[in-house]
């Protein structure tokens, strides 16, 4: 996992010297939004995917914590392709943070500085090799996903993943890969870091933002790929025994990619199916830079790392 560089607060510092204050604001209470991040590799070289909704959801993220980020969009922008080329990384998983420091203690973190990093690394298949090819394993946490009205899911903080660590440690420990979550009402939300799908009749069916998810990227993106595929995509409410009944299930996200669903609560939906095989597909040659319908999702890096 470890790389030779991280970029903090404008410069490159050396992996092992990325630290932070143990009074650290975001070490006590949570304060903190990140992104996960892919850059993939093309024959131009690794190009970042979709950076830009990334980094606008970083700043939405931090503005709905009242967290004034000390770097602009283009900073950020430029930075991320800093920490790529100075590692010499031709694939990686990025991971932008922003996160209120060292300086005050309590639950009003206004006084405390905002940190900006961002590391990379290589990080293969999140979900495994096997689990891209044949299927996950999944089971219904008795954790509720958190409210939108509770702490707004559509942000992506650091001390919203309590409930995500919890669902997925409680299952596996029951012999599961990935716990799926229902918010309040008993509606299917999210995975414990992925977006999820059912497909029935050759319709996709995927949790409206309402129901209380996190508004991915790898969700908005497969969405797209689908409908100009011909899939019809439907926003909607899903009722758990949806997904017993499913002809196919899959997750998205950054770290996950497309990874199809073989069971949940041991109700067998089987091997990946032509959707979930397609569509997987299609993404792979896009992140690839092999589609140019999708071209404008790639930011390609330069060779050369800016000095830092």
């Amino acid at each position: 996992m470890e790389a030779d560089k991280i970029w903090m607060n404008g410069s490159l510092v050396d992996w092992a010297d990325a630290t932070v204050h143990v009074l650290t604001h975001a070490l006590h209470y949570g304060t903190s939004v990140f992104e996960g991040i892919r850059a993939y590799e093309t024959d131009d070289g690794p190009a970042v995917f979709r950076l830009d909704q990334h980094l606008l959801r970083l700043e939405r993220s931090a503005a709905q914590y009242y967290m004034p980020l000390p770097f602009s969009h283009e900073d950020l922008r430029a930075a991320v392709h800093q920490v790529i080329s100075a590692n010499g990384l031709h694939e990686a998983y990025i991971r932008p943070i922003a996160l209120r420091g060292y300086g005050v203690m309590g639950l009003n973190p206004v006084e405390a500085p905002v940190d900006v990093a961002i590391a990379a690394w290589v990080w293969g298949a999140y979900l495994g090799e096997d689990g891209l090819k044949h299927g996950i394993k999944a089971k219904i946490s008795s954790w509720r996903r958190i409210g939108n009205n509770t702490i707004p899911a559509t942000a992506k903080a650091g001390g919203q993943y309590l409930n995500s660590i919890l669902a997925k440690m409680e299952t596996q420990h029951a012999g599961y890969q990935e716990a799926i979550l229902l918010n309040e009402l008993g509606m299917v939300t999210d995975g414990s870091g992925e977006n999820i799908f059912v497909v029935k009749d050759g319709v996709l069916s995927t949790p409206p933002i309402s129901a209380s998810i996190l508004e991915g990227i790898t969700r908005n993106s497969i969405m797209e790929i689908a409908r100009t595929e011909g899939y019809e995509v439907l926003e909607r409410d899903l009722a758990r025994a949806e997904l017993y009944h499913a002809d196919e299930v899959f997750v998205t996200g950054t770290a996950a990619e497309v990874c199809p669903v073989r069971s949940v609560d041991d109700h067998l939906i089987g091997e990946p199916g032509p959707v979930t095989q397609r569509l997987q597909h299609v993404f792979h040659e896009v992140v690839h830079g092999r589609d140019p319908r999708w071209a404008h999702w790639l930011d390609p890096v330069s060779a050369k790392a800016p000095a830092g």
